[in-house]
């Protein structure tokens, strides 16, 4: 009978201790950033599609280079089939380097209403970064019905 209850005893502090470690190492993961922030939701024109996640900017010890990490989900929302003019979600992101020269650093596409779609990235020498959610057709390269531009990040603002 005491074996059982020492047992469980054991049993209930290693629950207890497990569970107190999560919070400590989950927000570990996001304390070694120099700039974190959740963002969104950001929408296409008209609501159909929309994309939110966060966002970390870690600097070298020199500060003189930085890497920008990205979370993120993006939904379809466009209930209508294809053949009613359905189309699925897009989401782009574009950074500036430190020169100000803006280039597309990722793009996604996702087909799938009512769902989403996890995606994450990263990208080096970030000034700063900027998301743009769309729609596009299932089997179309070029987005449309696209929100307006939502910064996520500027050096600047540091």
């Amino acid at each position: 009978m005491i074996k059982k209850i020492a047992i469980g005893t054991l049993a209930v502090a290693a629950t207890s201790a497990l569970a107190l470690s999560l919070p400590t190492a989950a927000s570990a993961s996001t304390s070694s950033y120099d700039y974190s922030s959740h963002w969104g939701p950001v929408y296409s024109k008209h609501f159909q599609a929309k994309s939110h996640g966060w966002v970390g900017v870690e600097w070298d010890e020199h500060q003189e280079s930085n890497t920008v990490s990205v979370t993120g989900r993006l939904y379809d929302l466009d209930s209508r089939t294809y053949k009613q003019g359905g189309k699925c979600a897009y989401v782009k992101f574009q950074a500036s380097d430190f020169d100000y020269d803006w280039s597309t650093v990722y793009t996604k596409k996702y087909c799938g209403y009512p769902g989403y779609k996890k995606y994450a990235f990263s990208e080096e020498d970030v000034f700063s970064l900027r998301v743009k959610v769309c729609q596009i057709g299932p089997h179309s390269s070029h987005p449309t019905k696209c929100g307006s531009w939502k910064y996520l990040y500027t050096a600047e603002s540091e």
